[in-house]
């Protein structure tokens, strides 16, 4: 299999400063609402990278579940791996990659846990099967097979039958974005970078209050 000659143009779209919103909020959200008219599979997928108390960085995709001025929220086991480096680090990054738009939206900033009324209220909005196996996984541990899964899931439902409540180890955390950087495929390799940040100090902000810079592909 020779991957070094496998090639693709980028030609979709476009992307630039007279287009683009001067808020990076309103700019994700109009691209996400592109990508979920667009039917694309899984338009709020998004790579989650942390790290953890030794240094060692790590991946995995999770489902954004709420976007608004305050952050963007995903929810997950606390004592998993992404929780423990999250609790080590409160730093994190974010990627959406919607291929079909030849698009990137990459997300940086600190991470706080959402309220436990607001994890409450998306806890009670899951499926049965969805809150009980949130009682089931001992994510990220070591386990003997799925067995030890399908018990655990057997014990919860005999325990709480129809209404589990959200377990003390599950919950919600919230990215507080202080870096965007919106990519879109371009010919010759020649893609569209726009980055927004937070003003430096005595530095001119745009009328969001962010700086908009281009970046180099």
């Amino acid at each position: 299999m020779d991957l070094a000659a496998l090639r693709k143009s980028y030609e979709r779209d476009a992307l630039d400063e007279r287009a683009a919103d001067p808020d990076p909020l309103r700019q994700f959200q109009h691209w996400m609402r592109q990508a979920i008219e667009g039917q694309l599979p899984e338009p709020t997928a998004m790579t989650l990278a942390t790290v953890g108390a030794d240094g060692r960085p790590s991946t995995r995709v999770v489902l954004v579940k709420g976007i608004d001025e305050r952050g963007l929220v995903w929810y997950t086991n606390y004592d998993s791996r992404k929780g423990r480096e999250l609790a080590a680090h409160p730093f994190a990054a974010l990627q959406f990659h919607w291929v079909e738009l030849e698009r990137v939206v990459r997300i940086e900033g600190r991470v706080e846990r959402t309220s436990e009324a607001e994890s409450d209220a998306y806890f009670a909005s899951r499926p049965l099967d969805s809150r009980l196996g949130a009682w089931a996984s001992p994510q990220s541990q070591v386990i003997a097979s799925r067995a030890v899964l399908v018990a655990n899931a057997a014990k919860a439902s005999a325990r709480f039958v129809l209404d589990p409540p959200r377990p003390p180890h599950w919950g919600g955390f919230r990215l507080v974005p202080d870096r965007w950087e919106f990519w879109q495929g371009r010919k010759s390799r020649l893609h569209d970078r726009l980055r927004y940040r937070h003003p430096a100090d005595g530095e001119a902000a745009g009328p969001a209050g962010w700086v908009r810079e281009r970046l180099a592909p």
